[in-house]
């Protein structure tokens, strides 16, 4: 794609050394200031983001940014078990210093599954300087077809072709990703965790995403996220798609976000 720059780099932070990603449509310099953030879901990585990315930087207009939090893709590895309130902790941490290195102040935030709840607790934390959130596949809570689903998956990657897979994207840090992910969300101290909190603290317009057919979540969870936001909030059901719209159903996702952002009208 000849009308995107794509950037790669690390930063050395105190907790390791974070992959970041940016890719910067030409032409648009006063968008640039105000960057779309992708934060990837439990077992993501900045390359399993694919052709989204640039898609979405083009459609838009923003830079779009991603990174690979500790543990995952092309950044170091996590030293020991992930601890229970990462979610929360995400925004005061590396994404705070992906910020600072890149000199980033005002952003739009996209976040998939996890990472949603991470853009969430990450528009709570700066209020003022979160201008709109997107939320995709994202749970506000744990219901029965979270652990369904989650059990699941759990017999899925008992196969060893599926642990190859996420090798191919996380190295040797695989099996601790797949770890970090079911056995978090299937411990007893995640059984009542929720972000009722979080979302009454977001003051940004809000586009929540879900896929029809979500294999984690039901409806109850973008109704959940909308009646708890703090900011005024749509809700887009994607037909005949699972839990990962901006892959399933690429061109009408990067369509939505382009709506959204033109809509709210940030710069």
């Amino acid at each position: 794609m000849s009308q995107i720059t794509v950037i790669e780099q690390y930063l050395q932070t105190s907790y390791g050394r974070i992959f970041i990603k940016r890719w910067l449509p030409k032409g648009c310099e006063a968008k640039l200031n105000i960057p779309i953030f992708l934060l990837h879901d439990s077992l993501g990585c900045v390359d399993l983001w694919h052709k989204f990315p640039q898609l979405l930087a083009l459609a838009t207009g923003h830079e779009v940014i991603a990174y690979d939090r500790i543990g995952f893709g092309r950044s170091d590895s996590h030293a020991g078990d992930i601890e229970l309130n990462f979610i929360n902790k995400e925004a005061g941490s590396i994404f705070k210093d992906v910020c600072q290195h890149l000199e980033v102040n005002h952003f739009i935030c996209f976040g998939h599954s996890v990472g949603g709840s991470m853009g969430v607790v990450v528009a709570a934390t700066y209020p003022t300087r979160c201008l709109a959130l997107i939320i995709e596949s994202s749970v506000a809570f744990v219901e029965k077809k979270t652990i369904t689903g989650l059990k699941a998956a759990k017999l899925h990657f008992k196969n060893p072709n599926q642990i190859a897979k996420l090798e191919k994207y996380h190295s040797s840090k695989a099996r601790w990703v797949l770890n970090s992910w079911l056995n978090t969300w299937l411990s007893d101290e995640f059984t009542n965790w929720n972000q009722d909190t979080e979302l009454a603290s977001v003051k940004c317009p809000v586009l929540i995403i879900y896929g029809e057919d979500d294999e984690y979540g039901s409806l109850k969870q973008p109704q959940a996220i909308s009646r708890l936001s703090g900011g005024p909030s749509t809700i887009k059901m994607v037909a005949n798609c699972g839990h990962v719209p901006h892959r399933e159903q690429q061109g009408e996702v990067v369509d939505l976000l382009a709506t959204f952002i033109t809509s709210i009208s940030i710069i």
